[in-house]
């Protein structure tokens, strides 16, 4: 454990050249605490406590060429902190809690090429966030809270060539976005909640060439203005509509050269057929015999708005409020308000009330807002919402009730909000799913109800939700799934169950969801897998994460039935001694298998010829015997030698040592090259001097 690292805490060590502090439990970094580091290329500091860095607290690390961040709590971002990092190429900032990047969050950083921030709850970026990064040619933003394109701040980064923002509540991309990227190849936008597109969203990326928009909500599509260099449109998972109106979108596909992956979801008669092998004359208009069609088609679109409608007639802004016409957003954040205001401009479209004071929302507390589509409550000490709270609210789409108070929503407080999409939940102090409140809101897409207190899952919990695509369970106290719990949301596809107390896989509760491509069970207390453990969603699972399970044994026959979809298993952390081949997981792209205490014997040698045959970096080491451990056991041939039914095949035999570990270019020739790592007991650092050429060992502790 090292909570604290004090200031100049390595200056003894001035030729180190790879610092690894991951899991640490590293809760503050002094200022000037790797000063005397001018050599530093690699520092790890991953998977810590860390809410802040001071703004010195990265001095002197003038070589520093990657800084990982990942999975800390950092809230915010202050300007000037990486100001020293010249050098730097890479930064890792994802799976922290950053909801707001503010101007010149990134001056200095003046090689940087790549910038993580996904999986974090960034819905704002202020438009000068990214400036100053003239080399950054790589942008990971997904899974945050973007609603609408941030375009000028994007714009920013004009040397973008990879631009990431799928897993956002993004409901409209247009020209008024305003995203000019003149270098941008690929653009990825998949898994958000896109309705709309404008035909010349993307007029001002003349080299685009891969656009993802997979895992939409659009029924239509126009042809796209602008991007002539386009050759990719990615299209899946959304319910397209195969009509006339789909005959200009073929034509341009077809004399622009793009290839489109996706296929019709509507009408009838085409469902299921691929995009690239229709032809315009198959489409059919209403009032051409295709009155059914007609039918199915007005049955089948969005009902909430992709634009709020233009209405300059707004009323004065409440007093502590600041509203600002042009963009139709209100805010009183953190104004000590204890009742919720009044008179804002009736053209509002997000309406920020965070970190106030209101024990109740009252009846009708937001009068003349019909066209409100987002309303941020979070952290109000919110324990009831009166009947009729929402009234008059039809366009909301997306609320957030996080870090409350709520025990409870009944459908009177909600069922002013109709097309509501996106309810957030998250930290309040619910025992259980409120299922009164759901059967109010018929167009429910994803539900947040992490870190609560519920228990179990019951039949009918979710009869309301008929609609729900996404469930967030993460971080309760759930024992049981009911068979039947989960069936009436059909159309689920993310069901997120991790760091609950589940005993096992809820295989029969698993019934009825055809449409399930994520299923997260991590952080429970599984121990092991049946036989079938998945097949109610062998049909659709995509993604499947058990790590940090206690997971000791897995059958044989665990994964039957996934091999035509699961593209990624995640293993790792577990107590796996043994794994049986998984040949039949065709389609794997990724699987996971770190932090478990293999033992390399002649039962795991069927893993290890399946693992031979992949070219997967599937991360698997053995624990035991002696002979073998800390090898790879996809390379730990000499272990399986000696196995009845072993048929010799010379391979080669890379050593193992730390010459051959993987580290940054360069690093090798620089004189004095040092590499320091956390250990469970402690750091632990290897030392190479000129002279003499014998590695020395030693270990140091106390930085606290």
């Amino acid at each position: 454990m090292l909570k604290v690292i004090p200031p100049a805490a390595f200056q003894a060590l001035p030729h180190l050249t790879h610092l690894d502090l991951k899991r640490c439990q590293v809760e503050q970094v002094a200022e000037g605490a790797f000063r005397g580091l001018g050599r530093l290329l690699l520092l790890n500091l991953a998977s810590n406590r860390l809410r802040s860095l001071p703004q010195e607290a990265l001095d002197g690390l003038g070589s520093l060429q990657r800084l990982e961040l990942e999975g800390n709590l950092l809230e915010d971002l202050r300007p000037g902190t990486f100001g020293a990092l010249g050098a730097l190429s890479t930064l890792n900032l994802a799976h922290n809690a950053l909801v707001y990047l503010p101007a010149m969050a990134f001056q200095g950083l003046l090689r940087a090429r790549w910038l993580q921030l996904s999986h974090n709850a960034i819905s704002v970026l202020a438009p000068e966030a990214l400036a100053g990064l003239p080399a950054l040619r790589r942008l990971s933003l997904h899974h945050n809270e973007l609603q609408a394109l941030p375009g000028p701040a994007l714009s920013q980064a004009r040397g973008l060539v990879r631009l990431e923002l799928g897993h956002n509540p993004l409901i409209y991309a247009g020209e008024e976005d305003e995203l000019v990227l003149p270098g941008l190849r690929e653009l990825l936008l998949d898994h958000g909640a896109l309705q709309a597109l404008g035909p010349r969203a993307f007029a001002r990326c003349p080299r685009l060439r891969s656009l993802d928009l997979r895992g939409n909500q659009l029924h239509s599509l126009p042809p796209l203005q602008g991007p002539r260099q386009l050759r990719r449109l990615r299209l899946q998972e959304n319910p397209l509509w195969c009509g006339c109106q789909a005959r200009p979108l073929l034509q341009w596909l077809a004399r622009a050269h793009v290839q489109a992956e996706g296929a019709c979801g509507g009408p009838r008669r085409l469902r299921g057929e691929a995009l690239d092998a229709l032809q315009p004359s198959a489409l059919r208009c209403a009032g051409n015999g295709a009155e059914e069609e007609e039918e199915e088609l007005v049955a089948a679109r969005p009902r909430a708005p992709t634009r709020a409608p233009q209405d300059h007639e707004a009323v004065p802004c409440p007093r502590a409020c600041a509203c600002a016409s042009e963009s139709q957003h209100s805010s009183c954040e953190g104004r000590g308000l204890q009742s919720v205001p009044r008179g804002f401009p009736n053209d509002t479209e997000l309406l920020d009330l965070r970190r106030n004071h209101f024990p109740s929302v009252p009846r009708a507390a937001f009068p003349g807002l019909g066209r409100l589509v987002s309303l941020y409550l979070q952290h109000c000490h919110i324990a009831v919402l009166e009947a009729g709270a929402l009234a008059g609210l039809g366009r909301l789409v997306y609320l957030y009730l996080s870090d409350n108070q709520l025990w409870g929503l009944s459908a009177a407080a909600l069922r002013g909000a109709p097309q509501l999409g996106y309810l957030y939940l998250e930290r309040n102090r619910f025992v259980q799913v409120p299922a009164a409140g759901l059967r109010a809101l018929p167009s429910l897409f994803s539900l947040h109800l992490q870190g609560n207190a519920v228990r179990r899952l019951a039949p009918r919990d979710l009869a309301g939700a008929q609609a729900l695509r996404w469930l967030y369970l993460s971080g309760n106290r759930i024992t049981h799934v009911s068979p039947g719990a989960l069936s009436p949301a059909r159309e689920l596809e993310k069901l997120h169950l991790d760091r609950n107390q589940l005993r096992e896989v809820p295989t029969e509760a698993l019934a009825g969801l055809p449409a399930l491509a994520e299923l997260q069970l991590s952080g429970n207390r599984l121990g092991a897998l049946h036989d079938g453990a998945f097949w109610p969603v062998a049909g659709s699972l995509r993604h499947l994460f058990l790590n940090s399970s206690g997971l000791e044994q897995v059958s044989p026959q665990a994964f039957e039935g996934l091999g035509p979809r699961l593209q990624s298993l995640h293993l790792q952390e577990n107590r796996l001694q043994t794994l049986p081949a998984l040949p039949l997981l065709t389609q794997l792209e990724f699987i996971d298998l770190r932090g478990n205490p293999f033992r390399c014997d002649c039962q795991l040698l069927p893993l290890h010829r399946w693992l031979s045959g992949m070219n997967l970096r599937v991360g698997a080491t053995c624990a035991a015997p002696p002979t073998a451990q800390g090898q790879r056991v996809k390379a730990a041939v000499a272990a399986f030698e000696v196995c009845p039914g072993w048929t010799a095949r010379k391979a080669k035999r890379t050593p193992v040592s730390w010459h051959n570990a993987r580290r940054i270019p360069g690093a090798e020739r620089r004189q004095g090259a040092h590499k320091v790592s956390s250990g469970a007991g402690g750091l632990v650092g290897r030392v190479q001097l000129p002279k003499p050429k014998k590695k020395q060992e030693f270990g140091f502790s106390g930085l606290t």
